[in-house]
């Protein structure tokens, strides 16, 4: 039986030399891969007692939605500006190379409720704060989060102490 890590492609020196992609697409194009990575995913969070799946734009879709489907939750959307169609809450937080700002629905979290995060990676953990601040903003209580993929060379996971990371696979490098 193959295992997640099987199906996931690395690519040395992408984008830039020294670094190792790990592609998320080589899991999704591959049925086995897919459905044992929404599999795993539903694992490390089976305890868990949550109200609304959250995730970003545009992996944590295709990761959130099929695990709210399946656990008969809300999804609830985070997007980059200007995408969602009413009142939104945002904010914004530093990349690499600058800044980026996301957004929410105002009425997609109602206070006191449970929130678990699902996306395909963390690395800095930056996105991640900054979900978690959006869904704070409204009023929500982040239970926890789960990612296919987890860079710990990076830190991601220092920087969300205090909150739950599950990953499905984790590689030690960057």
């Amino acid at each position: 039986m193959k295992k997640l890590e099987d199906y996931v492609v690395s690519i040395p020196d992408f984008p830039e030399k020294g670094i190792i992609f790990r592609d998320v697409t080589s899991v999704l194009q591959d049925a086995q891969g897919l459905q044992l990575a929404i599999d795993t995913m539903q694992e490390k969070i089976q305890d868990l007692e949550y109200d609304v799946v959250a995730g970003p734009e545009s992996r944590g879709f295709i990761f959130g939605t099929p695990i709210a489907y399946n656990n008969k939750k809300p999804f609830v959307l985070i997007r980059k500006a200007g995408k969602l169609p009413r009142e939104t809450v945002s904010t914004s937080y530093e990349l690499e190379y600058g800044t980026a700002t996301i957004e929410m629905h105002k009425d997609s979290i109602r206070p006191g409720q449970k929130v678990l995060i699902v996306d395909d990676l963390i690395a800095t953990g930056g996105t991640t704060q900054a979900m978690i601040e959006l869904i704070e903003k409204l009023g929500g209580q982040v239970v926890g989060i789960v990612v296919l993929m987890e860079l710990a060379g990076l830190k991601g996971r220092e920087k969300l102490e205090g909150y739950r990371l599950e990953s499905a696979v984790c590689y030690e490098g960057k």
